[in-house]
């Protein structure tokens, strides 16, 4: 963690809203409404029993700190959306912010599971046997062709996560991580 108390690392941030993520759905499925639609959904046979909050726990109490920290959610994921914008990274000698290169490790990572579909479909031919003779269909893009451009998409989507790895653990960003 950062020396200034307002201040803490991106990684930290990222981890940080996650937590606050899995708080709010704790909290979403504690109140009425959400035990209302999952019981809406559930088949049961006993129909007429009803639930009520037991003595040390309070909706309105729940309710008051869902909005505390979907407050908090959004004013931290403002800074990190910030940071992303605000700070670049060189990836393959092209400069960009973080932003962009996560989209591009979006991107990369898709292309990937496409070309590993390919690779797949590339690495044998379809022999069917017809009439005393066999009938060959070969791949519509080479083997070599497709494992080549597979192999540059995963370097690209390693080089992409080791920068923004490395660039989460030096950029700083404003707020306060209360204990």
């Amino acid at each position: 963690m950062t020396d200034n108390k307002n201040n803490i690392y991106l990684y930290e941030a990222i981890e940080l809203r996650a937590e606050y993520e899995a708080r709010i759905t704790t909290l979403k499925s504690l109140l009425p409404e959400a035990r209302e639609n999952r019981d809406r959904f559930s088949f049961r046979r006993d129909d007429e029993t009803k639930y009520r909050p037991v003595a040390n726990f309070s909706v309105d109490e729940m309710r008051e700190e869902l909005r505390k920290l979907e407050n908090k959610k959004r004013k931290l994921n403002n800074a990190i959306q910030y940071a992303n914008f605000e700070n670049h990274i060189t990836v393959s000698g092209q400069e960009m912010n973080l932003a962009e290169a996560l989209e591009l490790r979006k991107s990369v990572n898709g292309q990937i599971g496409e070309l590993s579909t390919q690779l797949v479909s590339s690495a044998y031919e379809r022999v069917i046997y017809k009439e005393g003779r066999d009938i060959v269909e070969s791949p519509d893009i080479e083997f070599p062709k497709i494992q080549k451009a597979l192999e540059e998409k995963r370097l690209l989507f390693r080089e992409l996560n080791r920068k923004l790895r490395d660039a989460s653990c030096k950029i700083v960003i404003d707020f306060k991580d209360e204990k």
